[in-house]
């Protein structure tokens, strides 16, 4: 099952420190603009070849984050089919996120 969540959760999760793995399944050239703190990238393009690198904990909580969560829910889709269990979509994106004038970080 793949649960959801908006920018309020997201970043009350944050804030609480709780334990999760944030994925970004954008393209580097979105990453770098800007991305949300903590967050790990995953480009969807490349999301089958490279997920094994980060995600080795199939009951680990994974929230995946794209820009608006069209791409971050085929990655979760992705991601339960090969065996994952706790997934959680980021409806809105770092749209939402950003809407909220929630922090970013930018590596240009």
């Amino acid at each position: 099952m793949i649960k959801e969540c908006n920018a309020i959760t997201l970043k009350e999760k944050i804030d609480a420190k709780e334990k999760f793995i944030l994925i970004d399944c954008r393209e580097l050239a979105e990453w770098n603009e800007e991305h949300i703190e903590g967050a790990t990238l995953i480009p969807l393009s490349v999301f089958p070849q490279k997920y094994e690198t980060v995600l080795n904990d199939k009951n680990a909580q994974i929230v995946l984050q794209c820009r608006s969560g069209a791409r971050s829910m085929n990655a979760c889709m992705f991601l339960l089919s090969q065996g994952f269990t706790d997934l959680t979509n980021l409806s809105g994106g770092i749209l939402g996120w950003m809407q909220k004038e929630f922090p970013v970080v930018s590596e240009s």
